[in-house]
């Protein structure tokens, strides 16, 4: 298994586990429940319902979920142009982490496991993707027959 394969597996598994982590806080918004929290001390709940739960009235977690499905469907753009998709959508997710982490620890005082896990997902994520693009494969750029393929 190449390099890169290895690498895209791992992003999508680690993707996939982030999405399900987002529809599930999709979910608890929506549905207007209590996120379980193992951690207790109702510090999930207080981040689920502080103003930073949102971004311009959409709730973070559905952002969440569309990075991750972006992600994913990087995953299928073949070349640079997918892997350099990837790498932007995952440090973009890495940057809003930090800044909800941030507001999670110093404004609403409070944690929520499941934002932690999405942080912590996010992070390799941007990990792995910058890896992928800058051990990218580039395209020759020599011949035509080194662009669009030998006739012989």
């Amino acid at each position: 298994m190449t390099s890169d394969r290895r690498l895209a597996t791992a992003i999508a598994v680690i993707a996939t586990i982030g999405a399900a982590v987002a529809a599930y806080l999709t979910y608890v918004h929506y549905a207007d429940v209590k996120a379980f929290c193992v951690a207790g001390g109702g510090g999930c709940e207080k981040v689920q319902t502080s103003s930073y739960a949102k971004l311009a009235g959409v709730p973070v977690a559905v952002l969440g979920l569309i990075g991750y499905l972006a992600l994913l469907a990087s995953l299928a753009v073949r070349g640079e142009a997918g892997r350099f998709a990837g790498a932007l959508i995952a440090l973009a997710g890495f940057g809003f982490s930090v800044y909800l982490t941030y507001r999670e620890l110093f404004t609403i005082k409070a944690i929520c496991q499941w934002c932690v896990a999405s942080a912590i997902l996010m992070t390799l994520l941007a990990v792995l993707t910058t890896v992928r693009l800058l051990r990218g494969e580039r395209e020759p750029f020599g011949t035509f027959e080194s662009r669009v393929g030998s006739s012989s």
